[in-house]
């Protein structure tokens, strides 16, 4: 039994090595890998025994929790179909409850786990660059790509490239990825300066390549909130105040300078129920959801309802092209709302909110950072909308909740 278990024990954590680096690629082999990498940890056997409960399981437990409250809404759900698909996507937040609870195996080496993160994405960005590249010159390989004349002939390259990317990865998952990667290089290489100015550098001018509106706010708050851990404590407040003031200046430096940011103003937010053609897409999505809260501000209209209930509401107003295209609420929070009511965010909300609370002590900034990574880029994005931000959510608990320290050779029992 004890050579069985072993054989498991290596591929499953052989399983995990794949995944992360994998995160960064298209989401097709991580539905996968991943599905292949839990299935190989039942089969450990490691939940038929008497777990030793940690404050960490917490988490993993309140999205278990939170995953039910999703399947008891299928009673209510008009559209079974939709439930059923949306249910069969999220098994991931029930099935890696016992993984929070009993942990992984022996053979986890987290430091290891974490440069296999970061060469992941640093394999990425030569492959993106280069296929991405092949198709400028030859674009009639993918014809449903966005390509125009003027582009090609102009060499507008990098326009073509950060209007394409998302074909092939959603920059909005690429870029977590790359966020959270370079947290994880932050932390491996903190004592080899030249080669963690490296890695940064390559990193940062790709995450910048995708034009990212929403990553360049993250990052902002990323960083502002990581280098408030290196304040000395005998001036934490005062320069707390400090650094929360530039990061807010620099952030609204890039909301309001950033060329793709000139349609994304206030004047949109202050009149979000006003559906207009001219209002850019996110506000007339978030609109049309806004429309009728008392629809499901109680209990919710079910899991997987949302994009039939949107399409019904773009019908009325004449917004045919929006009814088509199916869309969900591209806000996490407004999402779960709808879904669930008022309760059930408020649940969504605690769980993310216990991950930092409840990480160990020596991986606590890391939580933090993984936390404000997810919360911030769930205001423009159903991060778990795709398999892809599903995934990175799985891998990140274990590196937050899990791993503990990056910074020597660690095992779990």
């Amino acid at each position: 039994m004890n050579k069985y278990r072993d054989i498991i024990g290596h591929i499953n954590y052989g399983l995990f090595l794949v995944l992360v680096f994998l995160l960064p690629f298209p989401q097709l082999p991580l539905r996968y890998v991943g599905t292949a990498w839990v299935i190989s940890w039942l089969f450990e056997l490691r939940w038929l025994q008497k777990p030793t409960f940690q404050k960490a399981a917490i988490p993993f437990i309140l999205f278990g929790i939170w995953y039910i409250w999703k399947l008891l809404s299928g009673l209510w759900a008009p559209d079974t179909a939709a439930w059923a698909w949306k249910m069969e996507r999220f098994m991931a937040f029930l099935f890696l409850v016992p993984i929070g609870i009993w942990g992984v195996n022996k053979y986890y080496n987290w430091r290891q786990a974490g440069k296999i993160w970061v060469f992941g994405c640093l394999a990425a960005i030569p492959a993106y660059l280069l296929w991405m590249t092949i198709l400028f010159n030859h674009p009639e390989i993918v014809p449903y790509l966005n390509v125009h004349d003027d582009w090609v002939q102009h060499g507008e390259w990098l326009r073509f490239f950060s209007e394409n990317i998302s074909h092939f990865k959603h920059r909005l998952f690429l870029n977590s990825v790359m966020l959270f990667g370079i947290v994880i290089a932050i932390q491996l290489w903190k004592d080899r300066k030249w080669l963690l100015i490296l890695i940064l550098s390559v990193m940062t001018v790709f995450i910048l390549l995708t034009d990212s509106r929403q990553t360049l706010i993250t990052a902002v708050a990323m960083g502002v909130v990581g280098l408030a851990h290196y304040i000395p404590k005998r001036f934490k407040w005062s320069y707390w105040i400090g650094v929360i003031a530039l990061g807010g200046l620099l952030i609204f430096g890039i909301i309001r300078l950033h060329p793709r940011m000139q349609d994304f103003g206030l004047n949109g937010i202050t009149h979000i129920r006003e559906l207009s053609y001219y209002h850019d897409m996110r506000f007339n999505i978030w609109g049309a959801a806004l429309q009728h809260p008392g629809d499901y501000m109680a209990y919710g209209l079910g899991a997987g309802q949302c994009p039939e209930y949107m399409a019904q509401h773009f019908q009325e107003v004449g917004f045919t092209h929006y009814a088509q295209e199916r869309y969900n609420p591209h806000n996490q929070y407004l999402e779960e709302l709808m879904e669930l009511g008022i309760g059930g965010l408020l649940l969504f909300l605690l769980a993310w909110l216990s991950i930092p609370l409840c990480a160990p002590a020596q991986a606590k900034r890391r939580a933090i950072l993984f936390t404000l990574l997810f919360m911030l880029n769930m205001c423009t994005d159903c991060m778990f909308g795709m398999f892809c931000g599903i995934t990175l959510w799985a891998v990140g608990m274990g590196f937050t909740l899990i791993a503990k320290s990056l910074s020597s050779p660690s095992h779990v029992a």
